[in-house]
C-alpha cells in the first residue's frame, strides 16, 4: 500500500513501481477544486497510480489489512487511525533529518533557518508525529538552491533511498537522537520581507517562494533575487536602482510580480514605476 498526495511523492510512488515492488492501492487525498472553476482536479499521486493502473480510493476503510505486507507513506496528510498501525506496518519517507524539522514544511523552515543540510529520513511510523525510529537516512548541502530545487532533489533521493533500503531489507530502526524542532505550515506573514533583516535572511525568505513585500501601498511579489555586499546609511527598504537597502547588505532584485500583473524583470519593473527619489519597499 502506498499513501501520498503532492508531487513530491511522486518520485517514490514511480520509484517503487519500476523496481518490481507489488503496490496493491494508493490511497491519496479528495479531487478537490482549484481557482474558481467548478471542476476538481485529482492529486499528483493520483494521476501517477492512474498511468501505472494502480487501484486508487481516498477512503483508508476500503483497506484490507490482512491482505497487506506494509505501507510507505509520503506526504500522505492525514493521521492514519491506531487500529491500521497495529495491523500493518508503516514506513515514511519525510523530507528533513530528523528530529529537526518534524512537520509540515520541513524543506522551507530549514531554508528560512538557514540551515546548511537537508536530507531525508525513512523511519517507522507511530502514533505521533514524526516520533518513529530511524531506518536510513540521507542528506545535501543546501546551498543557494531555492525550496522547489531542493524538494525536486529531495524527492529523487527519498525514492532511491526508499527502494535500497527495501531491497536489501529492513532492519532494526535507531532512536532519533537530538533535540525537535517543528516545522510548522509556511503562512502570508512567514513571506514577508523585513527590510530591516539581512539580505542574507532575505535571499532566504526569497528562496521559500511567494516572498512579497509592498510599494506605494500594494503587493509585490519577489521571485528572484541575490545578495549584494555593501553599506549604505538610507533606511531599510529604499531602493537603489533593482538594489533593496537591507540591515545589513543589498538585496538586488531579479525578477518580481506587481499586484494583478504578470512576473517580470525588476528592471522592467522600474522601468515602469518610475521610481521617485528615497521611495522605498514597505
Amino acid at each position: 500500500m502506498f499513501l501520498g498526495t503532492p508531487a513530491i511523492a511522486v518520485p517514490t510512488l514511480d520509484g517503487l513501481h519500476a523496481s518490481g515492488f507489488d503496490i496493491a492501492i494508493v490511497v491519496t487525498r479528495e479531487d478537490r477544486r482549484r481557482g474558481r472553476g467548478s471542476e476538481k482536479s485529482s492529486t499528483p499521486v493520483k494521476l501517477a497510480a492512474a498511468r501505472l493502473g494502480i487501484p486508487v480510493t481516498h477512503d483508508l476503510s476500503d483497506i484490507q489489512a490482512n491482505d497487506l505486507d506494509a505501507g510507505v507513506l509520503v506526504a500522505y496528510g492525514r493521521i492514519i487511525p491506531v487500529e491500521l498501525l497495529q495491523s500493518v506496518p508503516m514506513i515514511n519517507l519525510h523530507f528533513s533529518l530528523l528530529p529537526r524539522w518534524r512537520g509540515a514544511a520541513p524543506i522551507e523552515r530549514a531554508i528560512l533557518a538557514g540551515d546548511k543540510q537537508v536530507g531525508v529520513s525513512l523511519m517507522a511510523v507511530e502514533t505521533s508525529l514524526d516520533t518513529g525510529p530511524i531506518y536510513a537516512r540521507a542528506e545535501i548541502k543546501v546551498g543557494n538552491r531555492t525550496a522547489d530545487q531542493l524538494r525536486s532533489h529531495l524527492a529523487e533521493l527519498g525514492s532511491q533511498l526508499l527502494v535500497s533500503t527495501l531491497e536489501r531489507g529492513l532492519r532494526n530502526p535507531e532512536l532519533q537522537v537530538g533535540e525537535p524542532t517543528y516545522a510548522n505550515k509556511i503562512d502570508s506573514l512567514d513571506l514577508r520581507l523585513d527590510w530591516k533583516k539581512s539580505a542574507d535572511e532575505e535571499f532566504r525568505v526569497v528562496r521559500v517562494g511567494g516572498a512579497w513585500t509592498t510599494f506605494r501601498g500594494a503587493r509585490i511579489k519577489v521571485w528572484k533575487a541575490e545578495v549584494c555586499h555593501g553599506f549604505s546609511d538610507c533606511s531599510p527598504g529604499t531602493l537603489a536602482g533593482t538594489d533593496v537597502v537591507t540591515g545589513q547588505g543589498f538585496l538586488r532584485l531579479l525578477e518580481v510580480q506587481p499586484e494583478n500583473r504578470q512576473r517580470m524583470s525588476a528592471k522592467a519593473w522600474l522601468e515602469g514605476a518610475r521610481l521617485e527619489p528615497g521611495e522605498r519597499l514597505e
